[in-house]
């Protein structure tokens, strides 16, 4: 099963977990299992619009997924998907 990886200031919304295993055969699927399991996330993740917020970001393997496939990038067991935030300041 892919690795999944949430930034430190998101780990409230599963479970204190900064990394864990979640099915998903395309990024899309492996969201919706994760929504499915903690579902707090999805106004974090997604807007009232249902597309991904843009201070969001997703890599698989390190690569962006707009450098993919975006959200139908597929994915395989040994997979490490990254969700971060952008950060902003001045």
């Amino acid at each position: 099963m892919p690795a999944v990886r949430f930034p430190a200031l998101m780990k409230y919304y599963v479970e204190n977990q900064s990394e864990f295993s979640m099915p998903g055969s395309t990024v899309a699927e492996l969201i919706q299992n994760v929504l499915a399991k903690y579902p707090a996330l999805q106004p974090h993740l997604f807007d009232s619009a249902g597309e991904l917020r843009r201070h969001f970001n997703i890599f698989v393997n390190g690569a962006h997924i707009r450098d993919l496939n975006g959200m139908e990038t597929l994915l395989k067991d040994d997979d490490k998907i990254i969700f971060m935030a952008s950060a902003a300041g001045g």
